[in-house]
């Protein structure tokens, strides 16, 4: 059986490791100690872990000001609550202001489940990709989860990291290195190209091998750099495989599927799928199932591009 692995673990060691070396390294939360994994962190470093208490905009408000002290603050919250309540602060305080703050949005997309509609986030990615300024990262796994908050640590300005809760396989070896601007290629087909990030990349390629079987050869992009995108390698993918489809907990609307098309519409328009939340919200149920019900689920998403290569 695949071992799969909780990516906050990996935030956590990084951020012990990175506060080992660098006294400037901090961590703001709102009463998410627990939910954020943090209780090592402040164990060791208790002068350096700011607990705001349930105030997401006054959070984010902190942060910007130790950024502005000196201090590389990471805001550790739900992405729910951190982009939705503190967008604001976040537009004004951070991205305006080109503050060195790193926003680490946790349990993204159905994460919280049975909890509806108000605690889903699948909104967050249009939210803040709206934002000039702000970099944006999606790992899918804890590799590479490390060497995101490796990069935005060495970044001078605001990234926003997009963090799922569900535990994933481990996809890439210890020496990856995530670099924004740059997609990874994880399997090479010449029928169509599956783009994906976070939560969804394992589940293409287990869609790839399926569609495999049905005489379907599929590209696989791990797309966890959303802002900047890598144009050439969707471009490319245009080019050589002429159909692209977008996997993603997250709204169609403003998301993975809507960053790409931007760039398939100005460089080479070929068809496109979006696969993801279609513009409505979510119900109350368990997490997997909602991952099941929006078609992100291995089998299903085989079937919806069965079907659209059917139809084209």
């Amino acid at each position: 059986m695949t071992p799969l692995f909780d990516i906050k673990d990996a935030l956590m060691t990084s951020l012990i490791s990175l506060a080992r070396v660098d006294p400037r390294v901090c961590i703001v939360l709102n009463d998410s100690l627990s939910s954020s994994k943090a209780h090592n962190f402040l164990d060791e470093f208790p002068e350096r872990l700011f607990d705001v208490g349930i105030a997401e905009q006054n959070m984010v408000g902190v942060a910007a000001g130790l950024a502005n002290s000196g201090l590389i603050p990471f805001v550790c919250s739900a992405s729910c609550f951190l982009t939705g309540r503190a967008l604001e602060q976040i537009k004004v305080d951070v991205a305006l202001s080109n503050a060195n703050v790193k926003l680490c949005g946790f349990n993204s997309g159905f994460s919280y489940g049975s909890m509806g509609a108000t605690h889903h986030s699948t909104e967050d990615v249009a939210w803040i990709r709206a934002l000039p300024r702000l970099k944006i990262a999606v790992p899918c796994d804890d590799i590479e989860m490390a060497s995101v908050i490796r990069t935005a640590y060495e970044h001078q300005g605001p990234v926003f990291i997009r963090i799922n809760r569900l535990p994933v396989p481990r996809l890439f070896q210890n020496d990856h290195k995530f670099e924004f601007g740059t997609a990874m290629h994880l399997r090479e087909g010449r029928d169509l190209t599956l783009i994906s990030f976070g939560l969804t990349t394992s589940r293409a390629l287990v869609a790839a091998e399926l569609l495999s079987a049905h005489g379907i050869e599929c590209r696989v992009i791990n797309m966890s750099s959303v802002v900047p995108l890598d144009s050439i390698a969707i471009t490319n993918a245009c080019r050589e495989t002429g159909r692209i489809v977008c996997l993603e907990d997250h709204q169609l609307a403003g998301g993975l599927f809507s960053a790409v098309s931007e760039i398939v519409v100005q460089n080479m328009p070929v068809a496109m799928l979006g696969i993801g939340v279609p513009g409505v919200f979510a119900p109350v149920s368990d997490t997997e199932e909602l991952l099941e019900l929006f078609d992100l689920e291995p089998q299903k998403i085989a079937r919806r591009v069965i079907d659209w290569l059917r139809e084209a």
